[in-house]
């Protein structure tokens, strides 16, 4: 009793205030598909809450860019990358998701791996619904940042580390299959909110939400598509996908409830074919029901499903529009003001100077 009428006075003042009412409440996040729809949604708070953030451009980025100013700087990220996916391929998943968090949310500028921020606050985006303890990979980042700065101070950002390692795990976790092409440039960001997490696309979201929320960062439906192929690696929450066993191939469903155990934070594979290999099975997957989240099933729909389709029959056509959507995504850059390279990649260089 208590509880619903704390949500109704939750309700009461979001509508009596309107979207500005919605800073710091954690309803807003249903609108990006990171709750359960509510029939409430859309009257409340606007989605992407944040700097808006202008299409792909990649200006100021360039291939080969440290190869003067750092030459030994992605021989170190590899070896990082390849040491953590082969004592444990679900980082390299992990690295993969820290990149699209990351440029996501105000652009690739690393403000994703932030604990610590010029402004002071501790509701970084770390902090966010779609990341909180569920982001992997810091510690490569770390490693790699560490052995970078003995080698060459002040010149590497994390923001491109971050890019490098995502580019490095898809090699490594395809066999070889996936090759990207990953300029370098970036800089590092500042700031990081976890109400701007908002951006990033959810485990409930139909097909209409993705597109925007793909849109709105340049990049098309068909990459929204490729992008979401991702999900054929890596873990997931039963909490995300629990609700919908009734709506899975029936002896796919059955395994998960077992697995799941009626545990929401038990965590199972996402792809249960070729569960450590970044390949096309997830297509595959798609068409026959076997997927866990909403937002890989609306994907069977009229509107996607020859996508889906053809990169499920096509040797090697995923692969080459992943290497492009990921490149792509790399490129999306957010407000420019106040960037730098951080010594250390989880705080700003001087708190509170800019």
């Amino acid at each position: 009793m208590a509880t619903n009428k704390l949500a109704a006075l939750v309700v009461l003042v979001a509508f009596l205030a309107g979207p500005a009412a919605c800073e710091g409440i954690n309803i807003c996040l249903n609108f990006n598909g990171w709750l359960k729809p509510s029939i409430l949604d859309p009257l409340f708070c606007p989605r992407g809450s944040g700097p808006p953030v202008p299409s792909p451009s990649g200006s100021g980025l360039s291939y080969g860019y440290y190869n003067t100013r750092c030459p030994t700087a992605e021989k170190i990220i590899k070896d990082a990358v390849k040491k953590a996916v082969d004592e444990n391929p679900g980082i390299g998943a992990g690295l993969i998701r820290l990149f699209f968090h990351d440029c996501f949310v105000r652009g690739c500028d690393a403000s994703v791996l932030l604990n610590t921020t010029n402004s002071q606050n501790s509701d970084t985006e770390r902090e966010g619904l779609p990341n909180k303890d569920s982001l992997r990979g810091f510690e490569v980042i770390d490693e790699a940042k560490t052995a970078i700065e003995a080698a060459c101070n002040n010149t590497v950002s994390c923001a491109d580390i971050v890019a490098f390692a995502a580019r490095d795990a898809s090699y490594f976790l395809s066999n070889g299959s996936i090759n990207i092409r990953m300029p370098g440039g970036r800089y590092d960001g500042r700031e990081s909110f976890a109400n701007e997490t908002d951006q990033l696309p959810g485990p409930f979201s139909n097909v209409a939400q993705l597109q925007a929320s793909f849109a709105a960062k340049g990049l098309t439906s068909d990459e929204m598509v490729t992008l979401s192929g991702a999900h054929t690696i890596g873990r997931a929450r039963c909490m995300f996908f629990s609700s919908r066993f009734s709506e899975m191939d029936p002896a796919y469903a059955a395994k998960l409830r077992a697995e799941c155990n009626g545990n929401g934070n038990t965590n199972v594979n996402q792809d249960d074919v070729t569960s450590n290999v970044l390949d096309k099975q997830y297509y595959q997957n798609v068409l026959d029901n076997k997927v866990l989240f909403t937002s890989d099933a609306v994907l069977n729909s009229t509107v996607t499903r020859a996508q889906v389709t053809e990169n499920a029959d096509k040797a090697g056509e995923w692969e080459r529009k992943f290497e492009k959507a990921m490149e792509k995504m790399g490129k999306i850059k957010g407000d420019q003001q106040g960037l730098e390279i951080r010594k250390v990649c989880w705080r700003v260089n001087n708190v509170g100077q800019y």
